[in-house]
């Protein structure tokens, strides 16, 4: 990878030699930082058990304080995308950095409700800069593999989201609330990786937008109709909903679950979370590359409708086949998402920042409003009983039969470019 240079003839030639490289320095870095963030932001839902007792919260409350998080988060998103997508911002992932920063300060210290939807507002706020800005910069630094390129990006926040549970059960219960303040730190060498970033971002990736086919006079899919794309979102999106419903009940509540079945410790608890989104991680390193190769559709439909057979006996395991199974599905689940961005991406490739914001705001929506209503369920039935019921939500993923060969549509418009370049 080129370092940043000046202005002038440098910065041209090294954008022409740089343009149809994988700059993998930048996606590691983008990958790094995405594993600072999304641990940061794991401490939230793996501090539910002590936030709990500490301020004597019903499951319906746990349940607001994520989806005030996912909210906060998943209704930004788009419109920074959008934004961005007119007028890139190279040094708006510091920008929010810093909102996630403040939130985890104001985490550490808060005594009342209020204040702690408050905290979880402000990581949001952070999280919506983030996510869609960052995605644009791993597709910037693809050089076409642009599943590849996502799931590095996206291998890094699945990794933190793991590494979370296991911060929170050695760390932050035994030294208390006050302790997430020193993740701050953590947070201010993200803000300085991503400073690099958005020199990168301002010398190299706004050139790489044009020679994507990212600009705006290609915003959809020239052998698509609208009506096809419009459809074709709208199915990817309940794709998501089933797989962020579910995966909300997982997340938020199954360490809920295995105190309440199995009467493990709280620590033991988290390990098993730990596992789940090990599991979650390794499938999103899987899924990347696997949809470059053999085309994106494939890889939702093995993922989304994969694990209906893990989810249906779920419920009824005892505590080392309900780890394995847990296993299966964090895998087979997280192939997908990368899949269906990219999908999304290639359906309206001038509007990269839009649909990366779209479907990760979406993507976190439906996990806050899983998070809320299904918290809500299992106060006044059982938690096992929101276990029952999630596990049929795999099944919308035989929706993935309506969806167009959009990969087909590219390939062909690539190969109609390079023949009226010839």
């Amino acid at each position: 990878m080129s370092k940043p240079v000046g202005a002038g003839a440098q910065v041209g030639s090294g954008r022409a030699a740089d343009a149809d490289r994988t700059a993998f320095g930048i996606l590691t870095a983008i990958s790094v930082c995405h594993l600072l963030n999304d641990m940061m932001q794991s401490l939230l839902p793996a501090l539910y058990p002590m936030l709990k007792e500490a301020f004597a919260l019903d499951f319906m409350q746990v349940g607001l304080i994520t989806l005030t998080y996912q909210l906060t988060a998943s209704l930004l998103q788009p419109v920074v995308g959008a934004i961005t997508d007119r007028r890139p911002f190279p040094y708006s992932l510091v920008l929010g950095m810093g909102f996630t920063l403040t939130g985890l300060l104001l985490l550490s210290v808060t005594n009342s409700f209020g204040l702690l939807l408050s905290a979880a507002a402000l990581v949001g706020l952070g999280s919506s800069v983030f996510h869609p800005e960052s995605s644009r910069v791993a597709r910037m630094a693809s050089g076409g593999q642009h599943g590849l390129a996502q799931s590095v990006f996206q291998v890094g926040g699945n990794a933190g989201t793991a590494i979370g549970p296991l911060v929170a059960a050695f760390v932050v219960v035994p030294l208390g609330q006050w302790s997430v303040g020193w993740f701050s730190l953590i947070a201010l060498l993200a803000m300085i990786i991503l400073w690099r970033v958005g020199r990168w971002y301002s010398a190299y990736g706004l050139a790489r937008i044009s020679g994507d086919g990212g600009s705006d006079e290609v915003i959809y899919n020239p052998h698509l109709s609208r009506r096809r794309i419009y459809g074709a979102i709208f199915i990817l999106l309940v794709l998501i909903f089933s797989k962020y419903f579910y995966l909300a009940s997982l997340t938020s509540y199954y360490t809920f679950f295995l105190i309440s079945k199995f009467g493990v410790s709280v620590p033991t608890s988290q390990v098993y979370l730990f596992l789940l989104l090990g599991a979650v991680a390794a499938g999103t390193v899987i899924g990347g590359p696997v949809g470059d190769r053999i085309g994106r559709k494939p890889v939702i439909w093995a993922s989304i409708l994969g694990i209906l057979p893990f989810s249906l006996v779920l419920p009824y395991l005892n505590l080392f086949w309900t780890g394995v199974a847990s296993i299966f599905i964090g895998v087979i689940l997280a192939s997908a998402f990368s899949a269906i961005l990219v999908y999304a991406q290639e359906l309206m490739p001038g509007r990269v920042g839009m649909v990366s914001g779209l479907f990760f705001g979406f993507a976190f929506g439906m996990g806050g409003i899983g998070a809320a209503v299904l918290g809500w369920l299992a106060d006044r039935t059982s938690i096992f009983f929101v276990y029952h019921i999630c596990a049929f939500l795999p099944a919308l993923g035989l929706l993935t039969a309506f969806l167009p060969d959009v990969e087909t549509a590219v390939q062909r418009s690539l190969r109609l470019t390079s023949e009226e370049g010839q």
